[in-house]
């Protein structure tokens, strides 16, 4: 196997939890290496560090898959996923869940979601792209599904050299139906966002379950419906939901009528600022008692994390804005480059400029199928604040 040295000290932050090594802290970084190869990584002084996922020409050099001295399983795919999902029945997560995620699981860049007998899979690494085979085999052999799906519209794949064709194995419908928190949801596995399910809010959807009771809700980048529906089965006198996707809206009021509240939860295309302006100058039929903010992951990468921020300052400030006393903000952010402290500090702000006085009723993160790693605060992404103006 092929070995990878270290510049002097650079171990440290590996010692303390962390998986990646970076270009600049390799020394005589080897570019002709063929991206995806698994190397033995050793410190300085030649003591061994781990074995990993090499690609010479991403920042992130070396994803690790093992801290140890002892020479890597053959069969270390199936074992780590193997070990993935006996800790996700532990947790209570067997039919609907994610059974894989990333370095939390020792595979660094492989995401598997279950959909019942379909799993959907990303890649997202080299290393993990020259293991397909294997993955398949596993995920086979653990799950027996009838069909899995690779997707392969991350970006994160251009930036390891990969392509964008996805890959079915076995038979894998257009649309699943899952259970959650007591609902049903028609869930688009080839084109909806992400594997087409946000698992990592389930336990956050049930967190606020008795907040909704007798609640004017409005459900902003509401997607398919899943807070908003929850809300209608769990007390709320009206929900209205907004996404700028035409084909998100049809699902979401597809899964209200499935779940027979498509009295109560209604979904429209709209821009979610223009419905926070228009509960702010009182345009709307009745006043909203709650906001539901869930928006996209503005910050992409710490360079464009300012204009970010920014963002999601905005758009606290404006759903503070147009509630009244008594009324609820359940924000969240999904992001690795948003840490919980300006997580907070984000909520601050729009607190502070919004010149309404607010409390921190709850803070949360994402769901235990999302397991974070203890010293890799990049696998905590999700964040999750329920406020209430005072």
């Amino acid at each position: 196997m092929i070995e990878i040295r270290l510049k002097p000290k650079e171990q440290r932050r590996i010692a303390a939890g962390h998986y990646w090594i970076f270009s600049n802290e390799i020394a005589g970084l080897d570019t002709s290496i063929e991206p995806g190869t698994l190397v033995r990584v050793l410190d300085s002084e030649g003591a061994c560090v781990g074995t990993g996922f090499f690609n010479p020409h991403s920042l992130i050099a070396v994803r690790l898959v093992q801290k140890s001295e002892q020479e890597l399983s053959e069969n270390f795919i199936f074992e780590h996923l193997d070990l993935a999902y006996d800790y996700r029945k532990e947790i209570g997560v067997r039919k609907y869940g994610r059974m894989c995620y990333g370095e939390s699981d020792q595979l660094p860049g492989l995401i598997v979601d279950r959909y019942g007998d379909v799993l959907v899979a990303e890649i997202l690494t080299a290393g993990m792209e020259k293991q397909k085979d294997a993955i398949t085999a596993a995920l086979k052999k653990i799950y027996k599904p009838k069909g899995i799906l690779y997707r392969a519209d991350s970006a994160f794949r251009g930036l390891e050299g990969l392509g964008n064709t996805p890959e079915i194995v076995g038979e894998v419908p257009e649309t699943v139906l899952i259970e959650e928190n007591g609902a049903k949801f028609e869930v688009p596995l080839r084109v909806g966002q992400k594997t087409g399910y946000y698992y990592d809010q389930r336990e956050n959807r049930a967190f606020l379950k008795p907040y909704f009771k007798d609640k004017l809700v409005v459900d902003l980048y509401s997607y398919i419906g899943s807070f908003g529906i929850l809300a209608a089965l769990n007390g709320a006198a009206q929900v209205w939901g907004v996404d700028s996707s035409a084909a998100a809206v049809e699902f979401a009021n597809k899964n209200a009528e499935l779940n027979g509240v498509k009295d109560i939860a209604v979904y429209h295309r709209d821009d979610a600022e223009r419905v926070l302006s228009a509960m702010k100058k009182k345009e709307l039929p009745d006043q909203p008692d709650m906001v539901l903010l869930d928006p996209p992951a503005f910050a992409k990468s710490r360079k464009n994390l300012p204009q970010a921020v920014g963002l999601y300052v905005k758009l606290v400030k404006m759903a503070l804005e147009g509630l009244e006393k008594d009324g609820y903000l359940a924000f969240s952010t999904c992001s690795h480059h948003i840490s919980r402290e300006l997580f907070v500090d984000i909520i601050r702000q729009g607190v502070s400029k919004s010149g309404k006085r607010a409390v921190l009723v709850e803070l949360r993160g994402q769901a235990k199928d999302h397991p974070v790693l203890i010293g890799m605060p990049e696998t905590d992404y999700l964040h999750f604040a329920l406020v209430q103006v005072k």
